[in-house]
């Protein structure tokens, strides 16, 4: 599928002004700036979208305050129905949705229907929570059964800061609204400025829904422009951010302004581990997709590749292979199971850490470079390194790209030890037929989610989020619930 083949629908999206969309109305930046947007396969620029900064965040606050007001009192039923409703909308939409994705990110269409099914699915099952926030009584344990009615409400925190990275656009706006919605909140959605147009055909959406105006705003732009004062401002209870752990912490700091609530899902370094007696026609493939899916830009992606020293070169051989015959190409195309990276940006990125782990040391066994016959768009092979004392720098520092590093190892006491030894703790593999030596394992590991014979299975009624510096709290499952609401304790004397 060519740019030409793509649906009439996306044309006419992209052919039209990408606006903010802030109290219910479609509006230039204050400062009627905008800024480019191009198609990573290509390189050519697909959009100008409106450049926002902190006037405009001012405005989407207020409207986001003006709802609550009245938002948070709406019929539970009413804001299940309504998500229900967006869910079948981007499920109606799925295909048209997933071109802008892949236009936007250029990841495969293969990833981009699947990123939008998964949309679909996280909305149904927070409408479902709509109606089933809960408080619960709570007996006084100094005082007669009957003398006081203590009990406990769940009211929304208020005005939410949703910023959400470009790996996955979709999702991740989808992950932050739909428990926000849920619950009575109202937000303001800020998404990467390298992948806005999903975020601007999503509201689209919502305003179809028939969502209240002011409820969701969008405000387009850079992260020190719009993020920053976001995260700052006096008037937003709740900030939760996905990116990086550097960009983290800043917004930690920034969240203390007026001591708002904080979410943070950062970076990863996730170990992923080949035991020795482990089907290695189930484990060879995970272990590649873990590293390879959506190019490796991926906070979960199994990184560092533990293989024990009995299989290690059957592994190394299988992994090649593997690397070896995924189709590179835009994503456009219906065979491509590797896009280009997102962005010169990060593509430059990748490559340098690929020369400093040459310089380190680390043995190059396959990739490491462009792929013939593309002179366009940020392509780069999958590359697997062999980094044998794990001294290389891509041993230890997240590269967010297709770039695996493989040790071996041999004492499972001092592989743990190894496994650990990481500022990050987001997410763990292992691959083993021993499900005791499994549980054994995984309850030593330092990571919020930890994959047995499977790799980054992610679903609503799992908690996601990571130890260390690899964030603060849990997306998803009845977790998220709580970071989105206030508990308030009522005490009734009754006599």
């Amino acid at each position: 599928m060519a740019l030409n083949t793509v649906f009439p629908e996306v044309h006419n999206f992209l052919s039209k002004p990408t606006q903010l969309f802030i109290g219910g109305q479609w509006v230039d930046a204050v400062s009627k700036q905008t800024f480019e947007v191009e198609n990573p396969a290509t390189q050519q620029v697909i959009a100008h979208v409106a450049k926002g900064d902190a006037a405009d965040v001012d405005l989407a606050v207020d409207a986001a305050n003006k709802a609550f007001k009245t938002w948070r009192y709406e019929i539970p039923a009413t804001r299940a129905r309504l998500l229900f409703k967006l869910a079948d909308l981007v499920e109606k939409h799925t295909e048209e949705l997933a071109q802008i994705l892949t236009l936007d990110n250029g990841k495969p269409l293969l990833y981009s229907r699947h990123e939008c099914g998964a949309a679909a699915h996280i909305l149904r099952h927070f409408a479902g929570f709509a109606t089933k926030v809960e408080g619960r009584q709570v007996p006084v344990s100094g005082a007669p059964n009957g003398a006081f009615l203590n009990y406990t409400l769940r009211d929304p925190v208020g005005v939410c800061g949703l910023i959400v990275p470009w790996n996955f656009p979709l999702t991740m706006c989808i992950w932050k609204l739909a428990p926000a919605m849920a619950v009575g909140c109202t937000a303001i959605l800020k998404p990467a400025e390298q992948t806005p147009l999903i975020a601007v055909r999503l509201m689209q959406l919502f305003e179809e829904a028939g969502f209240p105006a002011g409820v969701v705003n969008l405000v387009t732009g850079m992260g020190i422009d719009v993020g920053q004062p976001l995260s700052a401002h006096m008037n937003v209870n709740k900030v939760a951010f996905t990116g990086s752990t550097m960009v983290g912490k800043a917004i930690a700091q920034q969240a203390t302004s007026n001591m708002k609530r904080v979410t943070l899902e950062l970076g990863g370094k996730s170990p992923n581990i080949i035991l020795p007696d482990a089907d290695l026609s189930k484990a060879i493939p995970g272990a590649a997709q873990a590293i390879f899916y959506n190019q490796g830009q991926v906070c979960t992606a199994g990184s560092r590749l533990y293989v024990h020293e009995k299989v290690l070169d059957e592994v190394l051989d299988g992994l090649c292979k593997q690397a070896q015959g995924m189709k590179i190409a835009n994503g456009l195309d219906e065979a491509s199971t590797m896009g280009p990276l997102v962005s010169e940006r990060q593509y430059d990125r990748v490559n340098r850490y690929i020369e400093q782990a040459l310089a380190d040391g680390a043995e190059l066994l396959t990739g490491g470079k462009r792929p013939e016959g593309f002179d366009k768009g940020y392509y780069l092979e999958p590359t697997i390194f062999l980094d044998r004392e794990e001294k290389a720098c891509i041993s230890k520092e997240e590269i967010f790209g297709p770039v695996l590093t493989v040790m071996s190892w041999s004492d499972t006491d001092e592989l743990v030890e190894r496994a650990n030894n990481s500022i990050y703790g987001l997410a763990a593999g292992i691959w083993t037929q021993d499900l005791s030596q499994a549980h054994r394992i995984a309850a030593q590991l330092e990571a919020g989610s930890v994959w047995v014979n499977c790799y980054n299975v992610v679903d609503p009624v799992s908690p996601f989020g990571g130890y260390k510096q690899s964030g603060w709290g849990r997306e998803m499952s009845h977790d998220v619930i709580e970071a989105y609401t206030e508990t308030k304790n009522v005490c009734v004397n009754l006599y």
